[in-house]
């Protein structure tokens, strides 16, 4: 599985790429700025995502949005609380920072790849 791992947070940025590569997954990233996360989209060589909607100050909602549209599953992995996650997004599985890094393992692996939206 190919994870696109989009995190502003260098050493949570670092600890999910060890863990998800522990356990098999080929990582894409750590994206972690708005404009990578958005030229990893378009590239589009990823089976799933863990995306941080906060990256150094700027959504990445569109971002969230985008990969629904796609039909690529996803988590969200925020700080903010649930309060801060668009209510467009709450059918999307999150975690709550500080998190276990297997935990996102654990998450990724139950994932369905969703209906493609058009």
């Amino acid at each position: 599985m190919r994870v696109l791992v989009v995190e502003d947070e260098y050493y949570i940025a670092d600890d999910l790429r060890r863990c998800l590569a522990r356990a098999g997954a080929s990582i894409v990233g750590p994206m972690s700025s708005l404009t990578q996360a958005e030229a990893a989209l378009k590239g589009g060589e990823f089976d799933c995502a863990v995306l941080d909607l906060n990256l150094h100050g700027e959504s990445a909602a569109g971002v969230a949005d985008e990969l629904k549209i796609l039909g690529i599953p996803f988590a969200i992995a925020t700080g903010y609380g649930s309060g801060a996650v668009p209510s467009r997004l709450n059918d999307v599985p999150r975690l709550e920072k500080p998190f276990d890094p297997s935990q996102v393992v654990d998450l990724l692996s139950r994932l369905e790849r969703p209906s493609v939206v058009r």
